[in-house]
């Protein structure tokens, strides 16, 4: 999966390589197409379970989309941020500090 590719983005070119129409993939996630066609063009946001799902009917690998769904929804909060970058390094080594310490218990 690029990284730097939008999740919309990625979702849109593997539904048209497999040959899916817009219609047909809203239904089997059991939402109107016009949101379908707004999470493709990353005017609206897809849940965590929408990108499961979709991850399955795509034949697409679960980990990876969800790796991006996740890396966006952080990009999204931060990117306006002047510190943004900073913060999400800290973050990180909060994360590894509190899985760590987690673990040990």
């Amino acid at each position: 999966m690029k990284e730097n590719k939008s999740i919309g983005e990625i979702l849109r070119e593997n539904r048209e390589k497999k040959g899916l129409l817009l219609r047909h993939v809203s239904a089997k996630l059991d939402i109107d197409t016009a949101i379908l066609s707004k999470i493709e063009r990353s005017e609206r946001k897809a849940t965590k379970e929408q990108i499961l799902k979709l991850a399955e009917i795509l034949d697409l690998d679960k980990e990876g989309l969800l790796v991006q769904y996740l890396s966006e929804k952080i990009l999204y909060e931060i990117k306006d941020e002047e510190l943004g970058s900073k913060a999400l390094k800290v973050a990180e080594q909060k994360m590894k500090y509190i899985n760590k310490n987690k673990s040990g218990n």
